[in-house]
């Protein structure tokens, strides 16, 4: 699997998700007010999904880093942009949902073609 491609893809992901989760667990308030989304009823929920993102964004940078060994992390985070775009989507077509959160569908949606294809790429022999 270990490719430039996937380093960058990985790397992106880590920055990416790390920089949402940093944003969301000293500035959620903000956000929120800025983009009129009424706030929660503990700010505990919100940082604790924006501590998840920085841990998955670490997992990122794992794998970016030593892609053949942490291989077996990509369906993790394979998962979790899953997770996000059936939630969003669905809440979107539903309910409706906050613009803040709408740019990160599509963002996710290509991450998560990348993390399909590099995790069906063929390994390194392991020998």
């Amino acid at each position: 699997m270990k490719n430039n491609r996937d380093f960058w893809v990985f790397f992106s992901a880590g920055v990416y998700d790390s920089l949402i989760g940093l944003t969301f667990l000293l500035a959620g308030s903000q956000l929120f007010k800025q983009f009129s989304v009424p706030a929660p009823s503990h700010w505990g929920y919100i940082q604790f999904g924006a501590l998840m993102l920085i841990i998955f964004g670490l997992m990122f940078f794992a794998v970016a880093y030593q892609p053949d060994r942490n291989r077996n992390l990509i369906p993790f985070g394979i998962l979790l942009k899953l997770s996000y775009i059936g939630l969003t989507t669905y809440y979107w077509a539903t309910s409706g949902l906050p613009g803040l959160f709408q740019p990160f569908i599509l963002i996710d949606a290509v991450m998560l073609v990348f993390f399909i294809l590099a995790y069906r790429a063929p390994q390194a022999d392991a020998h």
